[in-house]
């Protein structure tokens, strides 16, 4: 589910100082949520001013707001490869003595299959959050998209792996949330997740399962909104 919480100051510092990081001539992943919308903000305020750059937008979000600020657009089979992926995380482990510092947990938008494909594509990915994301240890729901006729399925092998599945709801209509690409969701509680990786191997082996929200091993670095700043954290 999706999470809240921070300011919106702290996730415009978070979201700004990542867009200074674009260069001219950049291919760059747009990522989902309220803090990467003001990343996307500032983006588009740049090409107004002259930057060049093209926008591969990861949900439907992202890319009406990034047409809204006149970026220019492209899809991932028609560059060479992603300058630079800026997006927002539901949890980022915070324990540089952790063998998981810089994992995530992603999908509270349910746009997390397309954003892990950019986001992993991109030469750096950079993640930008407020201080309600930073967590020690991951113990939150881990979002996995599915195909429809195998949420069941999915459901049971979620539990011999001692989580619990979870069909996510719409909150506007009846029935279940349908990703961009026609996906259910299932959050899954395991608890506090002592291996992410161990458990990302496993939930990718799935049939049926499309992709989950752990991301082990992507982000290179965190941007850290706060009322004072921003705090870098680099991976």
């Amino acid at each position: 589910m999706k999470t809240t919480g921070g300011s919106d100051a702290a996730k415009r510092r978070a979201g700004e100082r990542a867009a200074e990081a674009v260069a001219d001539g950049d291919v760059v992943g747009l990522g989902t949520g309220s803090t990467t919308a003001y990343a996307i903000e500032a983006i588009g305020r740049a090409v107004d001013d002259g930057l060049e750059v093209r926008g591969i937008a990861t949900s439907f979000q992202s890319r009406r707001l990034a047409l809204e600020e006149g970026i220019r657009l492209t899809e991932l089979d028609a560059v060479e490869g992603v300058d630079l992926a800026i997006d927002g995380a539901d949890r980022v482990v915070d324990d540089p003595g952790s063998a998981a510092h810089g994992t995530l947990i992603k999908g509270g938008g349910a746009a997390h299959t397309r954003e892990k494909l950019v986001d992993a594509s991109a030469d750096r990915f950079v993640v930008v959050a407020d201080p309600s994301k930073l967590t020690d240890r991951l113990e939150a729901s881990v979002p996995v998209a599915v195909l429809p006729e195998a949420h069941t399925v999915v459901a049971e092998r979620i539990a011999e792996l001692g989580g619990e599945a979870t069909l996510r709801d719409a909150q506007q209509k009846d029935g279940p949330v349908v990703t961009d690409a026609g996906n259910l969701v299932l959050d899954c509680a395991f608890g506090p997740i002592d291996d992410p990786a161990e458990l990302a191997e496993r939930l990718s082996s799935l049939p049926g399962v499309v992709e989950h929200g752990l991301f082990v091993d992507v982000a290179d670095a965190t941007y850290v909104g706060t009322d004072d700043g921003v705090e870098v954290r680099r991976y």
